[in-house]
């Protein structure tokens, strides 16, 4: 059975490709959304009979095991996996309790790679893999110095995942979004007047995000940025000195 899987489904980017999906892969079958809220995923469900609800959480011990045996009972091809879910705090490292330090790096790296890797057993030629990166995996980022070293490991990952699989015909997205207004913002303490930073960047919308990056997958892009203001941010923190570019991209 073709398949898409998508993680942090349950509502922000995840969500919005759940709807992108539908409309661009008219030849999968199912799409497994997954995530922790039960009640979420199964609104979103209600939408396609295509859509399979799957409440899980990515960092318990026992997750790839249940996940494996998922995909192995839906006798799954995977044609597309994004590998979305993920969260950040912002703060200074020593301010941040080490549960959410220590959580950001078992979600957005730990569990990242887990996906991946049990995913990759169900997958073949022209499949895709898309990975949400974000633009702080550009430079190192004071204040989220946590969330931004686990998107650079996205960042390095993908690359060289992508690398890896060229002889398999299956390609990686590394996707690099600046900041949206999800459910991330709050849950990572982003409110107005918490960063200048934050405050000033122009805001990505969410929809064009997933419908871009979609496209950008089936090109077999290795990188998809959005805006122009963070392609050349993207540009600048490749050629100027790192310490400089911290000075000017800190939260």
């Amino acid at each position: 059975m073709k398949i898409a899987v998508i993680t942090g489904a349950s509502s922000g980017l995840g969500k919005e490709y759940v709807h992108s999906v539908l409309k661009k892969y008219a030849d999968i079958e199912k799409i497994l959304i997954i995530a922790r809220r039960e009640d979420k995923l199964k609104e979103i469900a209600e939408t396609s009979s295509k859509i399979v609800p799957v409440c899980m959480d990515l960092t318990s011990p026992d997750f790839a095991e249940k996940y494996s045996e998922i995909l192995a009972k839906n006798n799954a091809d995977v044609k597309l996996l994004i590998n979305n879910a993920g969260f950040g705090k912002l703060g200074l490292f020593e301010d941040i309790s080490v549960e959410d330090n220590a959580g950001m790096v078992r979600l957005n790296c730990e569990a990242f790679t887990i996906v991946a890797y049990e995913t990759l057993k169900f997958m073949k030629a022209g499949a895709e893999i898309i990975n949400t990166c974000s633009i702080a995996s550009f430079a190192p980022n004071t204040r989220m110095t946590v969330y931004s070293s686990t998107k650079a490991y996205v960042m390095s990952f993908s690359r060289a995942l992508r690398e890896e699989l060229k002889a398999k015909q299956i390609n990686v997205l590394a996707v690099c979004p600046g900041p949206m207004d999800t459910e991330f913002l709050p849950v990572a303490n982003i409110g107005v007047g918490n960063s200048k930073t934050f405050d000033s960047l122009p805001r990505v919308n969410v929809k064009k995000i997933a419908e871009k990056s979609l496209v950008a997958s089936s090109k077999k892009k290795a990188v998809y940025t959005c805006m122009i203001f963070y392609k050349f941010y993207r540009f600048v923190a490749k050629i100027l000195p790192t310490s400089l570019v911290m000075k000017f991209c800190g939260a």
